[in-house]
């Protein structure tokens, strides 16, 4: 699948509507009971790009990146403003924000991970396109440093220790991260005089797999 490693630009995902979406297959049963099961292991978050549009030169800025991904054909990066970060919105990130591994001393490689907690229910979501620059580790509770002690890969979310953690080491992670998505259309419909009026246009966008 083709990946452009660029974002969306942030400033106009600002605002934006959307958020994850499931899939659960419900079966009413003659007694009324329910059977519910689900195809997917993960949700798939939806948005508007185009709510964002607040002038004319953001149509042009959308309109330039849509011509540049070919519509579909390529993916991007996605900053969904309301679930950025390892940990709560309000706090900077820190290397003690999320447990994503636990070392036996040789295995160097560790995906990142958040996971949503609630009550007895949990989700761990793979976090395949970390932001450059934010990604914090730490094992056994004292922080390591990047290109000192690991290194990532922004492209998978994959982190490579230079050392492997040792046995029974807990491995964390903090970072900021984006959604890989590709735009939901190939048609991206403008007019001026809709837009002046407040009509934006709709520019759907969808998680895609990598």
């Amino acid at each position: 699948m083709g990946f452009h490693e660029v974002r969306f630009p942030a400033n106009l995902s600002f605002g934006s509507i959307g958020g994850p979406e499931r899939r659960t297959d419900i079966v009413t049963l003659t007694n009324g009971f329910e059977e519910r099961n689900t195809p997917w292991a993960h949700a798939r978050r939806r948005y508007d790009a185009g709510v964002g549009m607040r002038s004319l030169d953001d149509i042009e800025t959308l309109i330039s990146f849509f011509e540049a991904r070919r519509g579909q054909l390529f993916g991007f990066r996605w900053k969904d403003w309301s679930d950025f970060k390892s940990g709560k919105a309000s706090a900077d990130v820190d290397f003690r924000d999320q447990v994503i591994g636990v070392g036996d001393g040789v295995q160097r490689v560790f995906p990142l991970v958040k996971v949503y907690r609630s009550g007895e229910g949990s989700y761990a979501r793979p976090i395949a396109k970390p932001v450059l620059g934010t990604v914090r580790m730490g094992v056994a509770d004292a922080e390591r440093f990047e290109a000192v002690h690991f290194t990532v890969d922004t492209a998978t979310g994959e982190v490579t220790f230079e050392d492997p953690p040792g046995l029974d080491e807990e491995v964390t992670a903090g970072f900021e991260f984006d959604v890989p998505v590709r735009f939901d259309t190939d048609r991206v419909q403008t007019s001026v005089a809709s837009f002046q009026a407040g009509d934006m246009p709709n520019v759907p966008v969808v998680e895609v797999r990598v």
